[in-house]
């Protein structure tokens, strides 16, 4: 047997160097003020992707929505191995909130045609909410299996998983096609691979390819058509669709698609109210533990 994976990924803030020009006035992120990585339970998923292709054989799909400069971490994911790329990008889907986002992400996977198993990470690091990989699968009306930890088999229409839930973890048969979010103590996502780095770094989008030529009319220029089809004979060609590939309603992305409206945003500092010295004798410890438990501070 083989199996078409499509994994869905971010491209997000790093989150470890915000600062205070993290947020624009209107709520959105201010992603040009933060360094951008790949997101990384969405490292996992693609791990994860990469190792149940080498069990079953098959092939392993790639998908972002964001800003041209997304397709970079695109590029990461044909280093570590995927064999196809995708790029949602389009100023329409800007400002979109989970619904939206999970609306773009159901209109690709439509368009991308079927596939065995839909792969996310849990949640993004820039929003916490995990909410977009089942709001997905809703969508496609898929059944679906969330903190994945590991796969046991996928065979004949089903598939076996390794969820984690409040206090230990449950294992899980169901039919495929069918979505999976993965956890970050699923595995350890592979390095980039040198060969595959040489092989791929010149993969490229149809914006990136017409701004190397000074961004002539895509359309009408017969070098870049013939350039394109060399790329693509050689796998180096990062698919780019934004939302009239899609054929869906317009209205459903980015901001205006979003009911969650930031109402106010607020900077936090944490300041120390103080210190105490503690003797370093079994009575001092005894007396730290009893006030830290009458605080509520330990239980």
């Amino acid at each position: 047997m083989s199996l078409s994976i499509l994994v869905f990924a971010k491209q997000v803030p790093d989150t470890a160097n915000i600062t205070g020009q993290a947020m624009k006035e209107d709520g959105t992120v201010n992603r040009a003020a933060l360094p951008a990585i790949f997101n990384p339970e969405d490292l996992n998923a693609l791990e994860l992707a990469l190792e149940l292709r080498e069990r079953y054989g098959g092939k392993v799909a790639v998908c972002t929505m964001g800003p041209p400069a997304a397709a970079n971490i695109l590029r990461r994911a044909l280093y570590m191995g995927a064999d196809e790329t995708i790029l949602l990008t389009d100023r329409r889907f800007a400002g979109a909130d989970t619904l939206a986002t999970s609306y773009a992400l159901a209109c690709a996977a439509r368009k991308y045609g079927s596939c065995d198993l839909i792969l996310c990470g849990r949640q993004a690091i820039d929003g916490d909410t995990a909410q977009v990989g089942p709001q997905l699968a809703e969508k496609l009306d898929l059944p679906q299996i969330t903190y994945v930890e590991s796969v046991e088999w996928v065979r004949k229409g089903r598939i076996r998983a390794k969820a984690q839930i409040d206090g230990g973890y449950e294992i899980i048969e169901a039919p495929t096609p069918i979505l999976l979010t993965v956890l970050a103590s699923s595995n350890a996502p592979r390095p980039v691979g040198a060969k595959r780095l040489m092989q791929y770094k010149k993969a490229v989008t149809r914006s990136e390819l017409s701004a190397r030529h000074g961004g002539r009319d895509y359309e009408d220029a017969n070098l870049l058509a013939a350039e394109e089809e060399g790329l693509r004979a050689r796998g180096l060609w990062i698919y780019e669709w934004g939302v009239d590939d899609l054929e869906a309603d317009a209205r459903h992305f980015g901001l205006a698609g979003s009911p969650t409206k930031v109402k106010q945003i607020e900077s936090v500092v944490l300041t120390g109210s103080g210190t105490k010295d503690v003797p370093p004798t079994d009575e001092g410890i005894r007396d730290l533990v009893h006030e830290l438990i009458e605080d509520h501070i330990l239980s």
